[in-house]
């Protein structure tokens, strides 16, 4: 499929009744990894992870050229859709987005970090406009960090904020809302009756509602953050300690391709 289309096959994924599930990556070997695996549909890349594989903080501390430089090559790894991370648009969300496209992306997280409404706004009208110069239905999934940044704040006054917030991103061309942080049963039915049925977005971390019962609510789309990565560091930290005490590697280890 080329962009155009793959952003058509993304957009249809949101809009179905089945959740999407979208398990991040942050590199090639991650992405083809996790791209073979039977009911992989699409892929999202994880703004933290990658940072991290290359030694910086999360929060743009990354040369945007090497975050997208790093999203190209997972796009142009494989056939499945690509929605990267792209923060808060590294100081212009329109044309980060506009370089993202041309490197293959077709969907993206863009942060409001609860900047003032009108000027989250309107960041998500730069990027509608963007991608529709480029004529690719990019697939905006427009995260706000009401409960990210709720500090304690009473939970109504949180949950009437990120509904307000996502009303007005859709409004503005949005495809889909983000609300980061572990939502229990009754907020994540708030959320979408305030949004709308497959119009939020979650990201699942310990303690989460599980993916059928997600499902069951009409939240749109699960990610998983930077939290496949610290699994697969896991792993690694521990195998590394079963060799280092003169262990073997791990049962059932697959070759390489």
């Amino acid at each position: 499929m080329n962009t155009k289309d793959k952003a058509h096959q993304l957009l249809h994924l949101h809009e179905q009744r089945a959740i999407l599930q979208v398990v991040n990556v942050w590199d090639v070997a991650s992405a083809r990894v996790v791209a073979d695996l039977p009911g992989a549909t699409a892929l999202a890349t994880a703004s933290h992870s990658i940072a991290a594989t290359f030694g910086y903080d999360d929060g743009e501390n990354i040369p945007l050229e090497l975050m997208l430089d790093m999203v190209g090559r997972i796009a142009a790894s494989t056939d499945l859709p690509v929605s990267a991370d792209l923060e808060a648009g590294y100081g212009d969300p329109g044309e980060t987005v506009r370089r993202a496209i041309g490197v293959g992306i077709v969907g993206a997280n863009l942060e409001d970090q609860m900047k003032p409404l009108i000027e989250s706004v309107e960041n998500v009208a730069e990027v509608t406009r963007a991608a529709e110069k480029e004529e690719v239905g990019f697939v905006l999934n427009a995260r706000t960090d009401a409960f990210v940044k709720a500090g304690d704040r009473p939970l109504d006054d949180v949950i009437a904020d990120a509904i307000e917030r996502g009303r007005a991103y859709l409004d503005a061309g949005a495809a889909c809302i983000f609300v980061p942080g572990l939502l229990d049963e009754q907020t994540v039915i708030r959320l979408v009756e305030g949004i709308g049925e497959h119009r939020v977005s979650v990201i699942n971390v310990p303690g989460s509602l599980t993916p059928a019962r997600l499902e069951q609510l009409g939240v749109a789309r699960i990610s998983y953050g930077p939290w496949t990565q610290r699994v697969a560091l896991t792993a690694l930290q521990a195998s590394a300690r079963e060799l280092l005490a003169g262990g073997h590697l791990p049962e059932g280890t697959q070759p390489l391709n």
